[in-house]
């Protein structure tokens, strides 16, 4: 392995590690600190790259943020960046959830930790809102796009079809607006 690659992998290793310690409000958070030093800073990766990333890591069984780390990793460092990209994400979890387990009596009623999340609960919203904006004015950059989410949320509130059928349904329409267009000679979606 070249000396490259391990360079890659551990920087990616820190980064994870760094972020995964400070993870509140799940995988949003992340992906709002991944954009800023990746895509911002560092500009190893598109924000449509990334957003690219978020749908397939979302679409895979597992958790999304782990999957999205995997594929990240492996898209800069190949299988050793995707190993330690996925190992510096999981680690702080695994420590801290195991620290929290020990002296969860202990915690679950200090009057100090009640306050600190409440304090936490407050950053990650707007973290999280900053997230979702940022990608979703990439990712709704067709009006197809804007009116199938649009249809896609009234279906959610106003109606029980399965998380599951809608995800096929998506698929299926993203694919023949994708066939259509490509018979026509037009743009892809």
């Amino acid at each position: 392995m070249s000396k490259e690659r391990i360079k890659n992998g551990l920087m990616l290793f820190a980064f994870f590690f760094k972020i995964g310690c400070f993870t509140f409000g799940g995988g949003w958070s992340i992906l709002a600190q991944m954009e800023q030093e990746f895509v911002d800073k560092r500009k190893l990766i598109t924000k449509e790259e990334l957003l690219d990333m978020v749908a397939v890591g979302k679409s895979v069984p597992g958790i999304m943020i782990t999957n999205i780390s995997m594929l990240f990793g492996y898209y800069v460092g190949g299988w050793f960046g995707g190993v330690c990209a996925v190992l510096g994400m999981t680690c702080p979890a695994v420590l801290i959830l195991s620290f929290v387990t020990a002296f969860y009596k202990v915690l679950k009623s200090n009057v100090w930790c009640y306050a600190a999340l409440r304090g936490i609960r407050c950053a990650v919203v707007p973290i999280m809102g900053s997230a979702a904006l940022s990608l979703g004015k990439e990712a709704f950059r067709r009006k197809s796009a804007i009116t199938i989410c649009a249809l896609a949320l009234a279906l959610c509130v106003f109606t029980d079809i399965s998380n599951v059928v809608m995800i096929v349904a998506g698929v299926i329409l993203a694919l023949s607006i994708r066939a259509v267009k490509k018979t026509r000679g037009g743009q892809t979606a």
